[in-house]
């Protein structure tokens, strides 16, 4: 991001609060000495594998949450911020994202997306418009969005998860997929190994014409959803 100096446009003058969770320690330096440049931004910072720590007792309006902290459970990270953190809006840095990781971040009540290659403008704005109640994805991942919500919308016509020919072991692992498991706490839970784990993920992707676990699990919960 491009060390430029920017102004957050408010209504009032209250700073935004920010709690950052990166897990890079060099990226993280790096972003606190460009928001703490800017006007009208208020930040406290918090390490990958404690991300309430350094923010205990805080009352932040802003989460910046860099995807790569989330070690692979990006819903379980979320959740849990979303728990501590009520009124916080969240906002995910990361690369360019699958279409189907757009849409599962979306249903998750992730309110913007920043790219890791944006300027420091692009990342004042995002906060200010998050902070304000808007919603923000970059103009670079709109159409890919697009393209997402119809290829949902043609899912949402594909055979029932009970209509695919899967096994005993490809279902439960689906079911714990949906609750937010990783890999490797589904392995532990069911006593197997986590490459056996990788495996039947990648058969379960396969039956399921699907391409990533964030819409295994979307599938999943609309379809326990449609049911009740």
């Amino acid at each position: 991001m491009a060390d430029q100096k920017s102004r957050v446009r408010q209504d009032s003058k209250k700073p935004i609060s920010i709690l950052l969770i990166e897990g890079n320690p060099l990226i993280q330096m790096g972003l606190v000495a460009l928001i703490k440049r800017q006007e009208g931004l208020k930040l406290a910072t918090a390490r990958r594998s404690e991300p309430g720590v350094l923010g205990r007792g805080q009352r932040p309006d802003v989460i910046l949450l860099d995807e790569g902290s989330s070690e692979g459970r990006p819903e379980e990270i979320i959740r849990g911020l979303q728990s501590s953190y009520r009124e916080a809006r969240l906002i995910v840095m990361g690369m360019i994202p699958s279409q189907s990781d757009i849409l599962g971040l979306a249903r998750l009540g992730v309110c913007g997306f920043v790219l890791k290659d944006a300027s420091i403008r692009e990342l004042v704005a995002t906060i200010g418009s998050v902070a304000a109640g808007q919603k923000v994805l970059p103009a670079s991942l709109t159409a890919s969005l697009f393209c997402q919500i119809v290829d949902d919308a043609h899912r949402k016509c594909a055979a029932p998860l009970a209509d695919v020919k899967m096994t005993t072991r490809e279902r439960e692992i689906v079911d714990l997929i949906a609750g937010g498991l990783s890999n490797k706490e589904i392995a532990k839970r069911l006593c197997i190994a986590t490459d056996t784990v990788k495996s039947h993920v990648h058969n379960i992707l396969e039956k399921l014409s699907l391409r990533s676990r964030v819409e295994v699990a979307v599938r999943a919960r609309d379809q326990a959803a449609d049911s009740k």
